[in-house]
């Protein structure tokens, strides 16, 4: 996983989200749980390269952050809650698709 297509591709197969555009601005995309509007993944290019911003279990935060370099504390979010994992290639994909899943749970409140 390396583009924004892909991200937002992958997010949009979580059941009830949409994708959204909130600050006028097609840098920001964000994908969104329906009914409550929260959430779970903000995607944007910075540096690039595709970031997308994730919850993430304070418990394993620190796993991911230790375990790949491209994972670094959230850009613009809560540090203590969120990560943000740059889409370079060196982060597998099935940890990727890991951590978009645990996102989405946590912000729908399945956690």
């Amino acid at each position: 996983m390396r583009t924004r297509e892909e991200a937002v591709s992958y997010c949009l197969k979580m059941p009830d989200v949409f994708e959204d555009y909130p600050f006028h601005d097609q840098n920001w995309t964000v994908i969104r749980i329906k009914g409550s509007r929260k959430i779970f993944a903000w995607i944007f290019e910075r540096e690039g390269n595709i970031w997308v911003n994730l919850k993430t279990d304070p418990q394993w935060r620190d796993f991911w952050r230790a375990a790949y370099t491209s994972v670094l504390p959230a850009y613009h979010l809560n540090k203590e809650h969120w990560n943000s994992v740059i889409l370079d290639g060196s982060v597998p994909e099935e940890e990727i698709r890991r951590m978009i899943g645990e996102s989405y749970d946590l912000v729908r409140g399945k956690k």
